[in-house]
């Protein structure tokens, strides 16, 4: 069944969905709030949300969260009261907006610059003080303090990457791509496509400002284009997802310099595939269990298992997102569904993520909605 938006106008096939549950219960298995963010071209116009019941896997949609220019990557903070935007524009913006849990309706708090030109990524540190925003055409990061009422103060924190890599066309300078915090916080991991790089910078808890770590980054194989990155459940492994060659890269990572090495680099893509590489996504689910990373160029996702011990990963299955081009995809705070945003065919599709093998199986669940890039969940109150 479909559950159609468009604009601020809402148009259902039934008041809601349901699907089958997940595999565990607690917490998790609460009622949520399901963001997108979009690219604002007609009749898109900013943020939608959806009502989720994570145990019955009913969805109720809610409609135009909040207007605001191409809010292509969404961030909530730990304690699920505010949300922040980047605004993918020339002259970039970080958004912040207040959370009301009763109708989903985003209320704009501030907006500040983002230091650069197309910011495409943004993140929240474990204890909610720090926003860090990537800017992808102008290649910098910066670091945002957040006040008591959820409003983001001028950048703190800001770094200009410098440099180039192999491919003249995609490479000629940097790109910063994304803005990763690591599970204390205490680290700032910023995959960078147009350097092949995964530059680290020590989070100042108290100035929040950035200081390049030893060493200062990490290498990939030059053309891969990193792109986005996972912690895996315990911390010990990261994930970076590189866009240009499709494939992920598995880290030890030492918590202690906030520094990576390398173990081993998997094809998102099967063996013979000759069509197009654009990897975007990367997640791990909430077991820890399970590695998904897309490909827009055929529009599927790669499904991977975990092994525990040593980090590494197993090819497991490729699935169709049953869409176009899947910029984003989320699995939701029980593990049990996976959500892809399919920014060229306009829908983001609900997927059942089995718990013993990870596997995707298609809900039949499909929203609706204008150039889709990025699905998020708030818990609640």
């Amino acid at each position: 069944m479909k559950i159609k938006t468009v604009g601020a106008l809402i148009l259902f096939a039934a008041s809601c969905v349901s699907v089958l549950s997940g595999q565990d219960g607690g917490k998790a298995k609460g009622e949520w709030l399901a963001y997108i963010g979009t690219y604002t071209r007609p009749p898109s116009q900013g943020i939608y949300a959806w009502r989720f019941q994570a145990a019955s896997g009913k969805l109720t949609p809610l409609g135009l969260a909040a207007e605001t220019s191409n809010p292509t990557f969404l961030a909530v903070d730990p304690n699920q009261r505010f949300l922040y935007a980047a605004n993918e524009d020339k002259a970039g913006t970080i958004s912040a907006f207040a959370i009301d849990p009763a109708t989903g309706q985003l209320k704009l708090l501030n907006r500040v610059p983002s230091r650069g030109s197309g910011p495409c990524h943004v993140a929240v540190d474990p204890g909610g003080k720090w926003v860090f925003a990537a800017n992808y055409n102008s290649g910098s990061v910066a670091a945002f303090p957040v006040r008591e009422d959820g409003t983001l103060g001028e950048a703190t924190g800001f770094v200009q990457h410098v440099g180039s890599s192999v491919n003249a066309q995609r490479q000629s300078g940097p790109h910063a791509h994304s803005a990763n915090v690591s599970p204390d916080g205490r680290w700032l991991l910023v995959a960078d496509l147009g350097l092949d790089q995964i530059l680290s910078y020590r989070v100042d808890a108290v100035k929040g400002t950035l200081s390049a770590g030893d060493p200062p980054f990490t290498k990939v194989a030059p053309g891969s284009g990193p792109r986005h990155l996972a912690f895996g459940r315990d911390g010990r492994f990261a994930y970076a997802i590189n866009e240009m060659l499709s494939t992920v890269t598995v880290f030890r990572y030492n918590s202690a310099h906030g520094s990576l090495d390398e173990l081993q680099t998997a094809p998102v893509t099967p063996e013979g595939y000759t069509g197009p590489k654009s990897s975007a996504e990367i997640a791990v689910d909430p077991s820890g269990k399970f590695l998904y990373g897309s490909n827009r160029g055929d529009s599927t996702i790669a499904v991977f298992r975990i092994d525990g011990d040593k980090g590494t990963l197993t090819a497991v299955e490729r699935v169709s997102t049953q869409g176009k081009t899947p910029r984003n995809f989320a699995i939701d705070p029980s593990g049990a569904f996976l959500f892809a945003a399919n920014q060229d065919s306009g829908n983001v599709v609900v997927f059942r993520v089995d718990p013993a093998t990870g596997r995707l199986t298609p809900t039949g669940n499909v929203l609706e909605v204008a150039s889709p890039v990025c699905v998020v969940f708030a818990a609640l109150r």
